[in-house]
Order: C-alpha cells, then sequence, then structure tokens
C-alpha cells in the first residue's frame, strides 16, 4: 500500500485547517452508517434489561429506532447521523467544489483529492481516500469474501453488501419514492430515480441520450469511444462492464446460477430465466402482423422488423 505524498503543502495546510474546524464535534465518532428528520426517536429495550425511568442502581440498555426503517441505534447521537441517509440533509460543505457530505469524517476523506493525499492501490491504479477504502478495494485482488449469504451460495466482501443482497430475498425495498409509488432496496437507487422527477440528468454530448447517474452516463461513453477495460484472461474478448465481463466467464466456467423451479433447466443470466418462464405461464409477446409468438418483448421488437424493412443498424 502506498501512501501518495501531498502535492500542495500550503494548499493540504489551509484546507486541513478547515476541515479541522468543521468536525471538531464529531471527533472520535467513528461508527459505519449511511447517511430522516421525519422519525420519531423511540426507546427501546436492548437485551432483555428493562428500562424504567427511576431507581439507582437499575442498568439501563437503551437503543434509539429510527420510526422510518426500523434501524436502531446505541444514543440519540448516532440516529441523528443515521437521518440524514432519509432527509438528505449534507451540513459539511467543500469550499473547493460543490460537494456537501452528511458527516464530517466523509468531507475529511473527499479533501485528499484535492490535496493529493491518497491511498494508491499497488495492484491496479486506482486511488482512495481513506485507508479502510483501500483495505475494502484490495479484496477486489484477492478474491477474499468473507460476508456469506445464508439463503444462497454468494459471498460478498462487505457486510452492507451482503445486507444490500438479502433484500432480494426477503423482497424489502425501505426506501420509497414520495413521488409515484416505486420503491427501492438501496438509498443510491432512490436517489438515482428522483432524477427521473426532477429532471437532473447526466446527458451525453456525443448523442441525446441522458442518465439518471454519472456511472450509466460513462459506462454508456466507451460506446462511443470503443473502450473495452474488462479483459477475459481465458479467451481473447473483452467488455465495456465488468458485469458483462462476469457473465461471459460462465461460458468456461460452465455456472448456470439461475434455476428454473418448475423444470430442470437453469441459465447463466436472469434474463434468460426471465425469458424462460413465459414458457410456464404462457405470457408471450405476439406479433400483430402474422402468427409468430415471443418469450421476450426484444425478439418481438426484432422480428418486427422484418416487417417494416427498419434496419437500425448502419455499416
Amino acid at each position: 500500500m502506498n501512501r501518495r505524498k501531498n502535492k500542495h503543502p500550503k494548499r493540504a495546510e489551509s484546507v486541513k485547517t478547515i476541515v479541522v474546524e468543521s468536525s471538531a464535534v464529531e471527533r472520535g465518532r467513528e461508527e459505519e452508517e449511511e447517511p430522516v428528520l421525519c422519525m420519531r426517536i423511540s426507546d427501546v429495550d436492548v437485551g432483555g434489561v428493562e428500562a424504567t425511568s427511576s431507581g439507582k442502581g437499575a442498568k439501563r440498555k437503551r437503543a434509539r429506532e429510527c420510526d422510518v426503517c426500523g434501524k436502531s441505534f446505541r444514543d440519540s447521537y448516532l440516529l441523528k447521523l443515521h437521518a440524514r441517509v432519509h432527509t438528505g440533509e449534507k451540513p459539511y460543505e467543500c469550499d473547493v467544489c460543490e460537494k456537501s457530505f452528511a458527516r464530517a469524517e466523509n468531507l475529511r476523506s473527499h479533501m485528499r483529492i484535492h490535496t493529493g493525499e491518497m491511498f494508491d492501490c499497488d495492484v491496479c491504479e486506482k486511488s482512495l481516500t481513506t485507508a479502510y477504502g483501500l483495505k475494502l478495494h484490495m479484496r477486489i485482488h484477492t478474491g477474499e469474501k468473507l460476508f456469506e449469504c445464508d439463503v444462497c451460495d454468494k459471498s460478498f466482501t462487505t457486510s452492507s453488501a451482503l445486507q444490500n443482497h438479502m433484500r432480494i430475498h426477503t423482497g424489502e425495498k425501505p426506501y420509497e419514492c414520495d413521488m409515484c409509488d416505486k420503491s427501492f432496496t438501496r438509498a443510491a437507487g432512490l436517489k438515482a430515480h428522483m432524477r427521473i422527477h426532477t429532471g437532473e440528468m447526466f446527458d451525453c454530448d456525443v448523442c441525446e441520450k441522458s442518465f439518471n447517474t454519472s456511472g450509466n452516463l460513462k459506462v454508456h461513453m466507451r460506446i462511443h469511444t470503443g473502450e473495452k477495460p474488462f479483459e477475459c484472461n481465458v479467451c481473447d474478448k473483452s467488455f465495456r462492464e465488468s458485469g458483462h465481463l462476469k457473465v461471459h466467464m460462465r461460458i468456461h466456467t460452465g455456472e448456470k446460477p439461475y434455476e428454473c423451479d418448475m423444470c430442470d433447466k437453469s441459465f447463466t443470466r436472469a434474463a434468460g430465466l426471465k425469458a424462460h418462464m413465459h414458457t410456464h405461464t404462457g405470457q408471450m409477446f405476439d406479433c400483430d402482423v402474422c402468427e409468430e409468438s415471443f418469450n421476450t418483448s426484444g425478439k418481438l421488437k426484432a422480428h418486427m422488423r422484418t416487417h417494416t424493412g427498419e434496419e437500425p443498424y448502419e455499416c
């Protein structure tokens, strides 16, 4: 692990002073929590100890519970920090750029981007703003996945990633849009969705497409640049997205993790299983020109071009 030296010592000193002043209240509070004033703080008994309001020598263990998602915290301060996940409050602002943060330590980490004080991965070219972030990143290279799902065979590099995954099995979607009826398993999903309502999108300056996250725009731009950074180490194929490489690797490994619970077929992709299920449910996509039926709307769309003569792909 290489810690990059400060490239701008004078600027770093002024930045350091600003961050220390803005974070003095939160020093020492290093809880791993996601960033709601729409809540009730309620006292909850913890560990079977009765919480009473009087009586000397009575040992009380109290938790503070979030009225929005049900999470519990050991004191009201941590609940207040967690509340910002739901309210979107970000009181700690960077005076160099326009970014703001829910917690002081996140601002401190961000400032390293400006000061040049970063934690470099010695395997790839990535730089991280915290030593802990680098530690988590290294698990990509080592393949270390300490957190296992007890429902399926998947494992994850972080506990939060496992927690998000578990919602696939439970169906829990705690992050609800207050403008439509959609809900999401992750706060980031809701945040991205809200841009559809606000109109705050990321536009491609080559074509007319818009995206609700900068990450999606970045991936899209590779269509124009031809960049395919994810290479298969078995054959010579390369891909624009890591997810596409992951699916491709199943050709070599023979892995088919998506199994039909109505017959013995299995598939390399979730989309393949979804399309297959239409053969059991009878839900098909019918051509209104001829009598053919298809198990995906995409196949029907492609078929329709035989009738319309449309040729969307130019050489």
